[in-house]
């Protein structure tokens, strides 16, 4: 006798429209979002689809921007089996070799201190200012999504932490935070690398880098990595040098 097929329903997501807010990233812009109201469907197979379609979590919460006069927040990812690094980013690889990385599946204590330090320190100007332990796990830790903590080490000494999603077919970068002492050494900048490196290891087609906002300097550190690819009017388009980065923001001073 045959199992009989019991067809299950489809679920879907459903989606709600904030009230518009001042721009944390755009001093001049209004900020307004789509964000998913039936989160608990959410997991990492149907995360990476909205990741394409241009949504991020932070927390629990996944949104996208949907700002009626401005479009600046442009989805960025890369294709990993394509990136190859530039003089500076090999450079950050060579000053850094001397770090030890391990990932973990797991958050260990002692990664508060370090986000306190950090945020109380680079981010005095932000919305996150002053760190507290509540806003600390609303933001950085999500129960329906798998998670990667990519850690490096000086001697014994914790100095950074990078957060990743771990997708069936990529990860997603969420959040890095380390010792504000070291800015030297480009940690920021470093971690990408080394979840380039992760994302190749685990045969990950893309590593999503969250939003690219060129009039933002803060998020410039983004658009280095070549070839790249970002979501301009739900198309993902590429870009494969920095030459062409250039001539693209020429063509658009005022995007």
């Amino acid at each position: 006798m045959r199992n009989k097929v019991v067809n299950q329903p489809k679920k879907y997501f459903q989606f709600g429209l904030t009230k518009t807010f001042p721009c944390n990233y755009l001093m001049t812009e209004k900020e307004r979002l789509i964000v998913v109201t039936n989160v608990e469907e959410l997991n990492s197979e149907n995360y990476e689809r909205l990741l394409t379609a241009g949504f991020r979590r932070s927390g629990e919460q996944v949104y996208r921007p949907h700002c009626s006069d401005c479009k600046s927040c442009e989805s960025i990812r890369l294709p990993i089996d394509e990136f190859t690094p530039s003089k500076s980013q090999k450079r950050i690889n060579s000053i850094n070799k001397d770090l030890t990385l391990r990932v973990v599946k797991s958050p260990r204590p002692e990664y508060f201190s370090l986000y306190q330090r950090y945020i109380d320190t680079v981010h005095k100007d932000g919305a996150m200012y002053p760190a507290n332990y509540e806003q600390y796990e609303s933001f950085i830790f999500s129960s329906r999504v798998d998670q990667l903590f990519i850690e490096l080490y000086l001697e014994d000494e914790l100095v950074s932490v990078a957060v990743c999603d771990n997708l069936p077919f990529a990860l997603s970068a969420l959040y890095t935070f380390f010792d504000p002492t070291l800015s030297k050494r480009s940690l920021g900048k470093f971690s990408i690398l080394k979840q380039i490196e992760l994302s190749k290891k685990m045969h990950k087609k893309f590593l999503y880098l969250g939003y690219q906002i060129d009039e933002c300097a803060k998020m410039n550190y983004k658009n280095q990595y070549f070839p790249h690819e970002r979501l301009k009017d739900d198309q993902w388009q590429r870009t494969e040098n920095k030459q062409a980065l250039v001539q693209n923001t020429q063509k658009h001073p005022n995007k």
